[in-house]
């Protein structure tokens, strides 16, 4: 389980095992090929790092273990921001980064 918020030092990010043990990342990933897309996000990821490319970051971390065609309509992107509310992009918003990283 990941979980993601914003507080007064920044945003957080905490993965959490079934034992439940929980550990704090910059940039993480669960499920199949989670090592390769942890070993892909190390090498991308930087703490100056802008929303849209960490956005565009996401996306190419997503392709690199995603079977088959990853469309607007079989990914969600989700987004904690400054003022600590949690939205997810339409498919439309999607379909742009998907376009922007092609």
């Amino acid at each position: 389980l990941m979980i993601a918020g914003y507080d007064d030092t920044g945003p957080q990010l905490f993965q959490v095992d079934p034992s439940g043990s929980y550990f704090g990342w910059k940039a993480s990933a669960i499920g199949k090929n989670h090592v390769n897309a942890k070993s892909f996000l190390e090498k991308r990821y930087n703490d100056d790092i802008e929303l849209e490319d960490a956005i565009h970051t996401a996306i190419l971390t997503l392709k690199e273990g995603f079977e088959g065609a990853i469309t607007a309509e079989n990914i969600e992107i989700g987004i904690v921001g400054e003022d600590r509310k949690f939205r997810t992009l339409t498919p439309s918003q999607v379909q742009d980064y998907l376009g922007e990283v092609e």
